[in-house]
């Protein structure tokens, strides 16, 4: 597979960087496994709504659309308040 270039700042390209030698790779192994392991918004969308038709399923869980908004809500705020300070 041929290589491409990617202009970035000199600052995130040091830190990325530093952060992959922390893992014993190459920054170049360090973004290639990145590449493989993210999802895009598209396949994030597409596991929650697989996600949904298991446990629908599975158990019967088949929360509104407003349920499931309140559900991150709280889900929101109980992270909020989680975080270190």
């Amino acid at each position: 597979m041929p290589d491409a270039n990617i202009r970035i700042p000199e600052e995130a390209k040091d830190r990325l960087a530093a952060i992959a030698a922390a893992e014993g790779l190459s920054l170049r192994a360090y973004l290639a496994r990145l590449a493989e392991n993210l999802l895009t918004p598209a396949e994030r969308a597409e596991r929650a709504e697989r996600a949904r038709v298991l446990l629908r399923d599975w158990n019967g869980y088949a929360p509104t659309e407003a349920e499931r908004q309140e559900l991150d809500s709280e889900l929101d705020r109980r992270l909020h308040g989680a975080r270190p300070r």
